[in-house]
């Protein structure tokens, strides 16, 4: 891979995550408010994406300026006040209508990077290995060519 189709990739990476952390972001305030740091513990768990309180505060800032998010500081049992994010009305609205495009495109890429009838991880054209039973496998050759 060249050095321009690498950085073309990453920046494609970049927009892809900003996109679908804004949208994490708005299923969490969804379900209930955060403050900042709670919303970082609540997206992050276990798993590929690291995400750090400076990646949320952009996101949150625009989204307030937008009108889709609230804040209001709160005091705490725990040391200083908090400042806690909600979803406004419009909010909640444009969260619903984010996500149901966004579960409609999960299902176009699924569907796209599927071998037809339907079976991830068999290519088509193959059949399913059956062992133990006297039945031949059938052997598929695959081909890559290097036409984009």
């Amino acid at each position: 891979m060249n050095k321009n189709m690498a950085e073309d990739i990453d920046n494609k990476v970049t927009q892809l995550r900003k996109g679908i952390l804004e949208l994490a972001i708005m299923a969490a305030l969804y379900r209930q408010t955060h403050y900042g740091y709670s919303l970082v513990r609540n997206l992050a768990g276990p798993g590929p994406v690291e995400l750090k309180e400076g990646t949320i505060y952009p996101i949150l800032a625009r989204l307030a300026r937008e009108g889709l998010v609230n804040s209001e500081w709160m005091e705490s049992s725990q040391g200083p006040p908090r400042k806690y994010y909600s979803l406004t009305s419009s909010g909640r609205s444009s969260f619903e209508s984010l996500q149901n495009e966004f579960r409609g495109l999960v299902q176009l890429v699924e569907k796209a990077g599927s071998p037809p009838g339907g079976r991830r991880g068999q290519a088509a054209g193959s059949q399913p290995a059956q062992e133990g039973k006297g039945k031949s496998i059938k052997k598929i050759t695959i081909r890559s060519s290097n036409h984009e």
